[in-house]
């Protein structure tokens, strides 16, 4: 895409609006494919979580993907695109058994992460096959907020229960068909992901029914020039060899499975604001925009970095900006950035705002969500409405309100 492309599509269909480069996720689905091109059976599952419309799931239904899921309405978003029910692995943490139990009657692939539902599932549903996630207790992420492989994680069960795990899976007869990690977000050394790969390649060794093995994912990609990011290339060569020997170790034909979002979708992504005010104080100049934390909460919530650029003037003298939103809150997007000059009316627009940016959205201070649009194959397409005044009222229900009496005579009062 061109900056042209981006204003065109802010005049169409207003700001602030996200918009979804279709190549950019094409490219970085071809090079994990092809990261991983000696690996007789690969299966990539894409993270829905991560940017959920249906327009981008039917693409990576296009593409061969199938879906990662962490809620019965996500299945039910992925059947929704055309996915197959087989090809739908369903992994949340702390839901019902009725959920998992609804989500199991759609077909879909079930992914457990504690012993107490565990137990529950086997004891109902022996024959109904199951993946189970194991916490290897490695730190192959980021902060601590996208770090989920830590001993007092809530995800996962914990390499130190495998002997309860196994004792369960006995008593009950049930189906393990699968095992699966996920350490965290932003993964940064190969060689940490390696090993705690090597943890669960033993854990694997106790099921013999064992039809896939799936790594997650969290690979880490660039948010500004000159920033690191997972080794692809390297991963994919190292842990295919490693994969591959152990299927010939252990005379298992295994499928190799990762869980991309962020991977996929993240640098596809834009969102373009309008500049409502600039504002000098003694030390700063403000350059706040039409959205806010409701709309992009990465940077307050996970101090995540988004570049940002003037789209209406991207060749004028830099200053220094702080960029902040119009709610009613601290929502700053960024702290002394140097920017083209900005004036009130510009078009800024964020780098690296296809994961978690639209999904995270939401209507703090009763305002609207943004429009959502495709760029695919030289053309803008619109794939979400903006939201209207009848979008926030439409499930609100009218009731009349009556005052008790000694209410009415202090009102009269006052």
């Amino acid at each position: 895409m061109e900056n042209k492309d981006l204003l065109n599509i802010a005049k169409e269909y207003g700001s602030p609006v996200y918009v979804y480069d279709s190549a950019t996720i094409i490219s970085q689905y071809n090079r994990l494919t092809s990261a991983f091109k000696g690996v007789k059976k690969l299966k990539l599952n894409y993270a829905v979580k991560a940017l959920s419309n249906i327009a981008i799931l039917k693409l990576m239904n296009a593409l061969g993907s199938g879906l990662d899921t962490v809620s019965v309405q996500e299945v039910q978003l992925g059947l929704e695109a055309g996915f197959a029910p087989e090809d739908i692995i369903f992994t949340p943490n702390g839901v019902s058994m009725e959920e998992i139990e609804k989500v199991a009657a759609l077909g879909a692939q079930i992914n457990i992460d504690n012993l107490s539902i565990l137990e529950q599932f086997g004891s109902k549903h022996p024959n109904t096959p199951v993946c189970i996630r194991i916490n290897p207790h490695v730190m192959a992420g980021g902060n601590s907020n996208i770090s989920v492989g830590h001993i007092d994680s809530k995800f996962g069960i914990s390499i130190h229960q495998i002997p309860h795990l196994l004792r369960i899976v006995e008593n009950t007869g049930m189906h393990v068909n699968g095992i699966h990690m996920h350490t965290g977000s932003d993964i940064l050394d190969i060689e940490v992901f390696l090993y705690a790969s090597e943890i669960l390649f033993e854990t694997a060794k106790n099921f013999k029914d064992l039809e896939f093995i799936d790594f997650g994912s969290g690979f880490k990609v660039p948010y500004k020039e000159g920033d690191i990011e997972t080794n692809i290339e390297e991963l994919g060569k190292k842990l295919t060899k490693r994969f591959n020997d152990f299927c010939k170790e252990t005379g298992k034909d295994l499928t190799l499975s990762f869980e991309p979002g962020k991977f996929l979708v993240s640098q596809a992504g834009f969102f373009v604001a309008r500049v409502n005010v600039v504002k000098q104080t003694t030390s700063t100049v403000f350059a706040s925009i039409d959205s806010g934390f409701n709309h992009l909460i990465r940077p307050m919530f996970y101090n995540s970095y988004h570049e940002i650029f003037n789209l209406t003037n991207p060749k004028g003298k830099e200053r220094f900006y702080s960029v902040v939103g119009y709610i009613c809150e601290t929502d700053t997007f960024g702290n002394n950035r140097r920017i083209a000059e900005i004036s009130e009316g510009d078009l800024l627009c964020f780098r690296n705002a296809g994961a978690y940016c639209f999904t995270m959205a939401s209507n703090y201070n009763s305002r609207y969500r943004p429009a959502e649009v495709l760029w695919h194959d030289g053309q803008a397409l619109l794939i979400r409405k903006r939201e209207t005044f009848e979008d926030l009222i439409r499930n609100q229900v009218d009731v009349t309100i009556k005052l008790p009496e000694s209410n009415k005579e202090l009102v009269k009062k006052s």
